[in-house]
């Protein structure tokens, strides 16, 4: 193919691809117009339209200059789009966005300083291909520490190839950080067409169009991060348990049985390290299986979630126990399977909206100065 038609086949990608990230755009404004989630959405397809764009061949270099300290915050936004994807749990904080600043700041010192100070400027694009890599190997982590216990499968088979992609263009882009010129690691080269536009543009169309389709399939539902259809903390609710039993499809209704089994009668959530390969080892049934069974029939998007919604009917049953008003949080928290105080912590309160020891307190009926043992207040001034 001749540069004329590699050029044309850059552009085609890059306009596909900018279309599907403004379609998301708008989807998730409708969707979800306040959810942190989708604002994170929105920033990755904001981003990603404007990269495919102001890198795009022709386009004059001065646009990328100006849209240059946007752009730099990419591999920050990506990062916690990631985390958002794929961890139920997320919640962005406040440092997020505060690191996310520092870096439009660095963007920003690189392309006013290249006038006067291009030795500035060197300085600060190697800072950003620095910056790129180390959110790239963070979303990596991500990826690795979190797959294990996915039990969405669509989420399952789109986690590994959506960061992957992102990964490699962040790679391309960040790579090149070795070379002399200043520019060269912010992907100015690429608006001059050639092979490393093409690669650039197909990465970006190949994430466009995968991230759409997780977004507009006919499972979009489950591919949105939502929490986990049953909550740990409403699972006792009669009308609610009714109604997701009656919106689950049939899924192996022996399995749930025999897991049910394991669960509420052995206990096997109180063993150390239960993984989900284990319980599937116990149940002589293939991991898949059992994740679509978890998944689907149970109604939860992840494995430590199913378990802790045991874990934490064990504990509360425990500090409701008057026969048990002595005994510390700590042992009623490793009892229960957890490893350690904090994880037992977060996962209670998030769960019933009260500490371990206030639960406590209003179960037995007890003021504070009963309730609240040195131990206890000992544990919750340490979380």
């Amino acid at each position: 193919m001749n540069d004329i038609g590699l050029t044309a086949l850059d552009l085609g990608l890059r306009g596909a691809a900018s279309g599907l990230f403004v379609m998301m755009m708008l989807v998730l404004i409708r969707l979800r117009p306040g959810n942190a989630h989708a604002i994170l959405g929105l920033a990755m397809s904001a981003g990603g339209a404007g990269f495919a764009i102001a890198t795009a061949p022709f386009v004059p270099a001065s646009t990328y200059w100006w849209t240059l300290p946007i752009l730099s915050g990419q591999p920050v936004v990506f990062w916690l789009w990631a985390r958002a994807a794929f961890d139920d749990d997320f919640a962005p904080r406040r440092w997020h966005g505060l690191v996310w600043l520092a870096v439009i700041i660095l963007g920003f010192t690189a392309s006013l300083s290249w006038p006067m100070w291009p030795a500035v400027t060197k300085v600060c694009a190697k800072g950003l291909s620095v910056v790129a890599l180390t959110f790239a190997l963070l979303a990596i982590v991500q990826t690795v520490t979190t797959w294990r216990d996915d039990l969405v499968a669509r989420r399952r088979r789109l986690r590994m190839a959506v960061l992957i992609l992102n990964l490699g263009f962040i790679a391309f882009v960040s790579a090149p950080s070795l070379l002399p010129l200043p520019v060269a690691p912010l992907g100015l080269t690429a608006n001059l067409g050639g092979p490393g536009s093409f690669v650039t543009a197909l990465t970006l169309c190949v994430l466009a169009v995968l991230a759409s389709w997780n977004l507009f399939g006919a499972n979009a539902a489950t591919a949105l991060p939502t929490p986990a259809v049953v909550a740990a903390g409403h699972a006792d609710e009669p009308h609610a348990t009714e109604t997701m039993a009656a919106e689950r499809p049939a899924v192996a209704p022996l399995l749930l049985r025999r897991l049910d089994q394991l669960m509420r009668v052995e206990r096997i959530y109180r063993q150390e390290g239960l993984s989900i390969g284990s319980l599937a080892a116990q149940l002589n049934v293939p991991e898949y299986r059992l994740r679509q069974a978890i998944n689907e029939g149970l109604g939860h998007r992840n494995f430590n979630a199913f378990l802790n919604r045991y874990r934490i009917d064990d504990a509360k049953a425990a500090l409701s126990d008057p026969s048990q008003r002595e005994v510390p949080v700590l042992t009623i928290a490793i009892d229960a399977g957890f490893q350690s105080i904090g994880p037992f912590n977060r996962a209670f309160k998030a769960a019933t909206g009260l500490t371990p020891t206030e639960f406590r307190r209003q179960a037995l009926g007890q003021p504070p100065a009963i309730a609240e043992s040195t131990s206890d207040l000992r544990i919750r001034q340490a979380d």
